[in-house]
Parts: structure tokens; sequence; C-alpha cells
């Protein structure tokens, strides 16, 4: 690099670090955003409006005009500028479809059947002295999802008493999940009075709940919903799917939340009535598609889905059915985090309406998945609770929602 270029260089870094000081351009949030999350024009039209990062810095949408049979334009980058011509960061993204959705925020009922076995409890049986007694697990924990014995995969609880049969020699090497991490264990088996081999575990491949539908798309009725995983209740596994079933639910009752105490929904659904199918789980919730809309959707209620890049501190709302008809609920977004990993905590929020308040306590179980709204747009939806205030709760991005449900 020749003189000249160094000075020029050093001067820019130091006009920059000037401007960061004088003017607050937040060059830390810019280069907080992750490559490849989702925007549109719109939430870039607001980010100038509003000077997000700073009143010197100018932000643009370029369109990548390459197209994959009739589907284009559904990615492009984004430019930030410093006095909107010396580019400081491009960033990668994909492009939101400017099209309504249908806005949730009524209870939906959850089943799902688990890939593999679902240990739920710590207790296996061992076989001493001709005796079968029960102790602790040398191998698992409640929560640890078995996925495969002798490298063939469990598809569901059926299989694993197959899969024990075809042992030779009373050990199996098996591969299971803990915490989302991959692990491997030689297990000796026990023997039954038949002599078939066994376990000696309680586990099982379905689990349901309740839930809180967040948007679904006027076209194909594609869904998302939940805003956080199911998980196997004990650890931190985001349990692998083979399919579910979602359902209409009746509320019946809320438990109030309280500090160090939360409250929960107490809903009711018809396993013979399902209303769609669960195709995906993952740590921004689940979706899938509706086969029937009745009791789950309302046609005028519409708005579009924002990107994180939408999202900012001050006013906004939840969308609830918990007094038995949807509402819109006030809330104060505190804080929002552009995210440069994902995380199903992108945004603080408080509990403003006393009429929420006085219902539930503020956030409670069962409301996972309520839509956020901010400016007319959907910008998130509700995933937990502060265990010491159950007014304030966390929120998940939209855009995460969509990148992972398909």
């Amino acid at each position: 690099m020749k003189k000249r270029d160094r000075a020029l260089l050093v001067i820019l870094s130091l006009l920059i670090f000037s401007l960061t000081i004088i003017s607050n351009v937040d060059l830390g949030q810019i280069f907080s955003l992750p490559e490849g999350f989702m925007a549109s024009y719109s939430d870039v039209d607001k980010v100038n409006e509003r000077s997000s990062f700073g009143g010197f810095i100018r932000t643009s949408l370029e369109k990548d005009e390459t197209s994959v049979g009739s589907e284009k334009d559904k990615s492009g980058a984004i430019v930030f500028k410093l006095f909107g011509f010396i580019p400081i960061r491009k960033v990668k993204v994909a492009l939101i479809p400017e099209e309504d959705v249908y806005i949730g925020g009524v209870p939906i009922g959850i089943s799902v059947r688990s890939e593999g076995a679902i240990v739920i409890s710590d207790t296996s049986y061992e076989a001493e002295g001709g005796k079968i007694e029960m102790v602790k697990s040398d191998y698992f924990k409640a929560g640890d999802i078995l996925m495969k014995i002798n490298d063939q995969e469990i598809a569901d609880i059926d299989e694993v008493e197959k899969l024990l049969e075809e042992s030779e020699n009373g050990v199996v090497k098996i591969d299971y999940l803990r915490n989302n991490h991959l692990k491997t264990a030689n297990v000796k088996l026990l023997k039954d009075e038949k002599g078939q081999y066994k376990l000696g575990l309680w586990a099982r491949d379905d689990m349901s709940g309740i839930g809180t539908l967040t948007f679904v798309n006027k076209d194909n009725l594609h869904y998302c919903a939940l805003g956080h995983a199911i998980t196997d209740g004990h650890g931190e596994n985001i349990v692998p799917i083979n399919g579910g079933k979602l359902y209409s639910c009746s509320l019946l009752g809320i438990n109030k939340g309280k500090k160090n105490a939360p409250g929960e929904l107490k809903g009711l659904f018809i396993q013979s009535d399902a209303k769609g199918s669960v195709g995906k789980n993952c740590k921004f919730g689940i979706s899938g598609v509706l086969d029937e809309t009745e009791g789950l959707i309302d046609g005028n209620l519409t708005a579009k889905v924002g990107g994180r890049l939408a999202v900012h501190p001050g006013k906004a709302t939840i969308v609830s059915s918990v007094s038995g008809i949807r509402e819109e609920y006030e809330i104060e977004i505190i804080k929002a985090s552009y995210q440069a990993k994902q995380a199903d905590k992108s945004m603080v929020f408080r509990v403003k309406d006393k009429r929420l308040i006085e219902l539930t306590g503020g956030i409670v179980q069962g409301m996972s998945g309520s839509p956020i709204l901010q400016d007319g747009k959907i910008i998130g939806a509700v995933t937990h609770v502060f265990l010491s205030d159950a007014t304030k709760g966390y929120g998940v991005y939209s855009d995460w929602m969509l990148e992972e449900s398909v």
C-alpha cells in the first residue's frame, strides 16, 4: 500500500471514529448484523426515516436480478453508506415477500411424534442375582433422545424392540441426543422372563401441548407458530419430529403469572379433529400447512411481515385471544438486538396494557407464538416470560421464524 493510500485510510478511519462520537453513527450495530437475514424495501425505508444507525448513515437495498425458474428477486444486499456515498458495509439479505399474511393470536393444540424415543425417567431396570431391580441409569438421563441402535435409525418407539431383538451378544451401541449434542454409549441389555432383550428404560415417542398461532400465508396456508422449539421437557434437546397435527383449542381457564411462578393457559383440544399438519420443529417454533382455517384465522385481519430492521424500542402490541376474543394489547419494546447468531430471545418487552395484566398477570405459558405488531407489521412473536417479573417477556424476530420454517 502506498504512503498516500495509507494516509487516506488513516484519515477516513479517524473521520468515521469522530462521526461515531459526534453524530451517534452506530458502527457496532452495523457490524453486528449477520449475513443472510431477511429484509424488505419498507424495512430499509424505516431505517432511513428513523436514522437508526446515525444521522450520517443511509441504507439502500439492491436486488439480485438472477432467477431460478419462475422465482425472481428472492435475494439482494443492504449497503450502509456514510454521507450516502461512502460504502461501509454490504450485507447479503433474503427478500421478505411484500404480501399480507393472516394474523394469528389464537390458541392451538399441538401433538407431534418424535424421531427416535424420548427417555422419560433416569430410572432403569437392572438384573441382579436373577432379580430385576429399579436403579439409576448408568447411561441415560430423562430427556435424552435415542436416535440409533447399532447404526440403524429409530423411527419410533415400536422400532426399539425390533432392533434390540437383532442383538447377538446382549450389547448394543446407542446414539442419542443430550442437550442437542450427539453422544454414543455401548449398553448392556437385560433379558426378561421370556428371554427377550430389553433396555430397561421408560420412553415415549409422542408429545402434546398448547401454544399460539403466529401468522398464516394467504396463498398456501403455510403457518408459523409457537416462537420457540418443542423440547424434551427436561434438557435443551430440540425434538426431531416425524410428523404431527395442529388443532383448534378451547381455553378453559388461566393461572395468572406471579413473581417466580409463571402462569399458564388451560386449554382443551380434541385430537380427532385436526386442522393441519406439523412439518417442522426448530429453534424458532413449529411450521406446517393448515387444511382448515375455521376458528383459526379471521380473513379481515391481515398484515405484512417485517424483518429485524423494522424493529425499534417503543410502542408495540401483541395479539392474543386470552379474553375469549382476538384483541391487541399494548406493550413496550425495551430492547432489540440485531443478533449475529440465531437465538429465540431477539427482543425484550414489557406489558403495558392493564387489561392483559388483570387477566393473566402478564405473559403466561401457552401465549408463546402470540404475534408482536409494530408500525402495522408482524415483527415477531412472544417466546418466554421473565421469572422475576411476569409483565416482562422475550420475543423472536419474524424473519428468524420465516427463514427456519421452510
